[in-house]
């Protein structure tokens, strides 16, 4: 409306001809709507476990775990096989696949060393794929569910200890690998501290399935013997970590 003074209305409302009504705001149409809620915090941790679900069906069906009995394909070698052998590492800790099972087919079919490189390498992949995934499908829709007195110390633990937290968790055999990188991606840890910790701290333990799978034909060589005793040792580090831990958290 343009125009200098005022107007009266029925009903004997005044409108100031200097203010123009603002316009109706439009209603969001079909396809927005469809788009918020498909990017809505619980539609993104449904589609999380759809994903996860589907990892571990393909798991039972090409049953990774064979290649301890059966071993490597006959013409799969050299650098292709440790490549794809990696990749599938990653993918199957994703898929919920235990990592010794995976540390020993690894050092049965490359050795120690090679085996052990090639292990870390799955290691670090499949954490960073469930620490992302986690972390873009499922942190908006969990943190709100932290409201227990031990889920907000345990994730106050990791958002400011990150680092320290998880070389614990790595170090210690009781925590599933795939507990602790969905945990992780839940708090608030950085990407580095997580990565840099799964690396170091998964070494001990991968060195030692990996020489353990190596020497597996010779159960009462030095070598096998001294990979058992180091499976134990981080096992029983771990096991005082986590008991002081506990009553840390117990404390608060």
């Amino acid at each position: 409306m343009i125009g200098v003074g005022r107007r009266c209305l029925p009903g004997g409302h005044v409108l100031d001809a200097t203010t123009v009504p603002a316009p109706p705001v439009p209603r969001a149409g079909f396809t927005a709507r469809c788009t918020r809620a498909l990017l809505s915090p619980w539609a993104r941790l449904s589609l999380l476990l759809v994903l996860l679900a589907a990892a571990g069906a393909l798991v039972l069906l090409f049953d990774p775990q064979r290649l301890l009995t059966q071993g490597w394909p006959p013409r799969a070698g050299g650098l292709m096989a440790v490549l794809a052998f990696g990749a599938g590492y990653g993918l199957c800790t994703v898929a919920f696949v235990p990592r010794p099972l995976l540390n020993l087919a690894a050092g049965a079919l490359f050795g120690s060393r090679l085996g052990l490189a090639t292990a870390l390498a799955g290691t670090v992949l499949g954490a960073g794929v469930a620490f992302g995934l986690g972390r873009l499908l499922g942190q908006d829709a969990l943190r709100p569910l932290l409201r227990g007195r031990w889920l907000r110390a345990a994730d106050g633990q990791l958002s400011r200890h990150g680092f320290r937290s998880m070389l614990a968790a790595r170090l210690f055999p009781g925590v599933p690998f795939w507990a602790a990188n969905y945990c992780a991606a839940v708090s608030r840890m950085g990407w580095l501290p997580f990565l840099l910790a799964t690396a170091l701290g998964s070494v001990p333990n991968t060195a030692a399935y990996a020489v353990a799978g190596a020497r597996a034909s010779a159960p009462t060589s030095p070598a096998f013997l001294l990979a058992m005793a180091c499976i134990a040792v981080p096992a029983l580090a771990g096991t005082v970590v986590a008991w002081r831990q506990r009553h840390r958290l117990r404390g608060r």
